[in-house]
């Protein structure tokens, strides 16, 4: 009894035990939110995909030649003045000639280089290419900072982009977005609570948990920052999932805790029994959401990397905060959970008595489901398959200044380069790397091959030494259109001089490597998600069936939210409600990234769900009663959790960024799905169907768990009650 005794300990150690969070809050405040100062933007890219390789031969052969900031410059609006017009020339001559050399390593410019890529069709804009000193992202973003005010020219329209301003934008939007959507969320969050509970004294505990959590992450981020890099992003998933399964976990405690205190258990006993019977599943649930999230670390990309580190820890440390700091707060507080109590009709009724009614609402709609059962079954799936369908025309690109909002000044200056220069993707060249191409005769026809590649405007050598040439391709339209993907294909196709390695790189071929890199993978994470969900759910209820149905019921459900994205997002049809713009795909990695989330999540629900019904099939043998009132017991609670976890993931989509905005809409139609559709309709027909065989393991396997199971010990049979092996099959 593992857990019973965690809660005796906790109790026994209650005042300890709050006041070392106390002390872990305020080191938590203090160091673990200097974590934002040290998060990298980014992290999208394979390490060890070919583009990446070619910025590594470049910077080591002929050192860094990315541009970090393009500034361009444009004469006022129904101005005669072009860029050869003096006034214009001596306007941005002085500022680019003015610049500090200890923040600007390089300066491009047309009266630099004469070259007429430089200046628009109309001749009314132009833009220089700056590269800035600093060893890293960090150091860069700070000279960035420093210079900015600087590149304004006096009498021109002044549009700064580039890598490095595209970053500091969205790292501003990041933190925006955050403080918007937790203003949004607490709110809502904290007259919900009320509602659910009655009562301010326990409403006020899922959201203390949840700040624990969020802090509890962000110091965990904080010491992965000295070893690894962490995208800023991580801090997104870190807010979701810390405040939702906090609240969850903690709406699953307090409930259980007032439900033992109105059967009559003593404060001690309570906690205890709460601790061994809920906090047994929100263990389970945590480890379960933690491994699928484990599945972001299989991929190469730091994005993901990060997002799985940020969520492991927000989903580790609100789980150990409802088994212990949780316990020990209801020690203190006792009968006192329910102190200021809330005049609501609701708020009186016990919710233990409500909790054991046979004839509950939930209790007679998984009855009226388990009646019918089959046509239940074939019209949900129905609904989920048409929900999915949009799916099938699903594109994946890449991440570009357009997730920023329409008129963020980074994403205007990439809108000019894209459309009123002759190379459009100009800012954002295709870099082809020569080593050992030391026959200029045999690089000059390789350059003219390049040049002959349908779709190439320009294919210029901008350097070459030692050995070492660096070939810039320059093209129309976006980085990430289609075309410039393909282009990247045809000229890596390219034949390449004897006794040369060639590597291609630049936005488009990062682009390229990251669809193949996650296509790659896909299969072996989606295989390590199907094996340890089925041996985590097998530990947990003893049965080989009900994995089985809980992976196949996700991916069904799983599929639908990734249509309505498509729907939404891909095609633009919620592009006017959100307020972003629709690149006509679905940026790669966040699918796969809503995937681990709403697959831990539904599991997360599952496990509550199915754990009550565990514990009523233990104490009937009666599969029918025990369905009812397992989800009698925590379909309210579910139903509660799953509101409560839209909100606060719900909030994120209104993000200014566009993927944070996808990813609150897949979790909020995940969520609701998964709580709706699939725990009160399709458990309860499902489960009807299969009877006995729900419970079903091997001999070998039955044996094993009924001695090794994670169990807690249950309830024994009554005297008299059928055994699985004596029940009929159902259907």
């Amino acid at each position: 009894m593992i857990f019973e005794r965690l809660g005796r300990l906790m109790y026994r150690r209650r005042l300890l035990v709050l006041v070392l969070a106390g002390a872990f809050i305020a080191a938590a405040g203090i160091w673990g939110t200097s974590v934002f100062g040290r998060l990298q933007t980014g992290g999208f890219e394979d390490p060890q995909s070919e583009s990446a390789r070619a910025v590594t031969a470049l910077e080591q052969d002929l050192g860094r030649q990315a541009t970090d900031v393009v500034v361009v410059y444009q004469a006022p609006s129904g101005s005669d003045l072009t860029v050869d017009d003096p006034a214009f020339a001596d306007a941005v001559t002085a500022v680019l000639d003015g610049l500090p050399g200890t923040d600007v390593v390089a300066v491009s410019s047309y009266w630099s280089t004469g070259a007429d890529a430089f200046v628009s069709a109309d001749r009314h804009e132009t833009y220089a290419a700056l590269q800035l000193a600093g060893a890293d992202e960090q150091a860069r973003g700070d000279a960035y900072e420093r210079i900015a005010d600087d590149l304004e020219a006096s009498g021109l329209t002044t549009l700064r982009g580039g890598s490095v301003p595209i970053s500091t934008d969205i790292n501003e939007q990041v933190s925006a977005d955050i403080a918007r959507a937790e203003s949004l969320s607490t709110p809502v969050l904290v007259i919900l609570l009320v509602i659910v509970f009655g009562s301010l004294a326990a409403a006020s505990l899922p959201m203390a948990i949840g700040g624990l959590a969020i802090l509890g992450a962000f110091t965990g981020l904080r010491v992965l920052t000295t070893v690894t890099d962490v995208s800023i992003f991580s801090v997104n998933i870190v807010t979701m999932l810390g405040l939702g399964l906090a609240i969850d976990y903690a709406l699953f405690v307090v409930s259980r805790f007032r439900e033992e205190l109105h059967a009559g258990h003593e404060v001690e006993d309570a906690v205890a029994v709460t601790v061994a019977t809920a906090g047994r599943t929100v263990a389970f649930s945590g480890v379960t959401v933690a491994v699928a999230l484990s599945a972001l670390l299989l991929f190469p990309q730091n994005f993901l990397r990060s997002m799985g580190y940020g969520g492991i820890f927000a989903v580790i440390v609100a789980m150990v905060s409802a088994l212990t700091v949780l316990p020990a707060l209801l020690a203190v507080l006792g009968h006192r959970v329910d102190a200021l109590r809330v005049p609501l009709p609701w708020a009186k009724r016990s919710p233990g008595r409500s909790a054991d009614a046979e004839d509950g609402a939930w209790a007679r709609l998984a009855r009226a489901v388990m009646r019918r059962p089959l046509p239940v079954l074939v019209a949900v799936v129905a609904v989920l398959v048409v929900l999915g369908l949009p799916f099938l025309r699903v594109t994946f690109g890449g991440v570009d200044a357009r997730v920023l909002p329409a008129g963020t000044e980074s994403r205007l200056a990439d809108e000019a380069l894209s459309t009123d220069f002759s190379a459009g993707n100009a800012g954002n060249p295709i870099d082809v790397v020569v080593r050992d191409s030391t026959r200029p005769a045999a690089l000059t026809s390789y350059v003219a091959a390049l040049r002959a590649v349908p779709g190439v405007v320009t294919a210029e050598v901008a350097r070459s030494e030692d050995g070492t040439a660096h070939v810039v391709v320059t093209s129309l339209g976006e980085a990430q259109d289609r075309a410039n993907l393909d282009l990247v294909t045809a000229l890596r196709a390219v034949a390449t001089p004897a006794g040369t390695e060639v590597l291609v790189g630049g936005m488009s071929a990062s682009q390229v490597d990251l669809l193949d890199s996650v296509a790659d993978r896909l299969p072996w994470v989606l295989l390590y998600l199907a094996a340890t969900m089925f041996v985590l759910l097998f530990l947990a209820f003893g049965s080989v069936v009900l994995p089985l149905k809980a992976i196949v019921m996700n991916m069904l459900s799983l599929s639908a939210t990734f249509g309505v994205l498509v729907w939404g997002f891909q095609e633009g049809h919620l592009s006017g409600l959100l307020g972003f713009t629709s690149t006509g795909y679905l940026e790669a990695t966040q699918p796969v990234l809503i995937f681990a989330m709403a697959f831990g999540l539904s599991m997360d629900y599952e496990v509550f769900l199915l754990s009550r019904i565990r514990e009523e099939w233990d104490l009937t043998g009666d599969n029918t009663r025990a369905v009812a009132r397992g989800l009698q017991r925590t379909g309210g609670i579910i139903t509660s959790a799953a509101l409560l976890i839209v909100i606060v993931v719900g909030a994120f989509a209104s993000s200014g960024i566009t993927f944070i905005a996808m990813i609150g809409v897949g979790l909020t139609v995940a969520i609701l799905v998964d709580a709706t559709l699939v725990r009160a309709l399709l458990v309860p027909a499902t489960m009807r169907l299969l009877g006995r065989w729900n419970w079903w393991a091997p001999a070998p396997l039955a044996r094993w768990w009924a001695r090794y199971g994670l169990r807690e010990g249950g309830s024994p049979r009554r005297e008299g009650q059928a055994s699985a092996a004596e029940l009929e099959p159902v259907g």
